[in-house]
């Protein structure tokens, strides 16, 4: 059975969206294509969900080989989220999929590392539970990056929406007099500094 696609004509919403950041990990630190880019634009877009009042979360692939999450990340995730090791590819863990039912949120939006692995599989996992899945494109990455564009192929075709980490902010605040839009600007500022 497949689970309707994501609309992309419907606004990402504060109010519906929570955020899952996959497997930002100090082992994968000069590894993965354009590291230092990624961990900002990830920080910015957890600093700026915060700010909007999304619930965010993220997971830690073989902790033992991979290390824990990345300072930046961690703080920008908050000391509140929760941070759910696991061994499968997937991060549709029955931990997560509990957090993500607890959220009553309706949107599920993606971004970290790898994309044609952790990334991928977790997506379609998500798509096949009937999640509406967004991805932070231009926050996702991995260590080859020729498998990329491939992973963000088949996940497009399975129903997920692509969108930026400045768009993707900008979308759910929905307006200038936002009583976040600050902090969503400040974030946005960062995210477009990183390159």
């Amino acid at each position: 059975m497949h689970a309707p696609a994501a609309d992309p004509l419907a606004p990402l919403s504060a109010d519906r969206a929570a955020r899952l950041v996959i497997d930002v990990q100090e082992r994968f630190a000069g590894s993965i294509a354009g590291w230092r880019t990624l961990l900002e634009r990830v920080a910015a877009l957890c600093e700026g969900a915060r700010a909007l009042g999304l619930p965010v979360a993220a997971t830690e692939q073989y902790v033992k080989g991979l290390g824990r999450t990345v300072d930046p990340v961690r703080q920008a995730v908050g000391p509140d989220a929760p941070v759910i090791e696991k061994m499968r590819f997937s991060a549709m863990t029955p931990e997560i999929r509990d957090w993500f039912d607890r959220t009553g949120r309706s949107q599920l939006i993606l971004c970290g590392i790898e994309a044609h692995v952790c990334v991928l599989q977790t997506a379609l996992d998500a798509r096949r539970a009937g999640i509406s899945t967004w991805l932070a494109s231009d926050a996702i990455s991995a260590g080859q990056p020729d498998q990329i564009p491939p992973a963000m192929h088949r996940m497009q075709q399975a129903g997920c929406v692509t969108t930026g980490v400045i768009s993707c902010l900008y979308e759910m605040a929905g307006s200038a007099d936002h009583p976040a839009f600050k902090p969503v600007l400040n974030a946005a500022k960062r995210a477009l500094s990183a390159h």
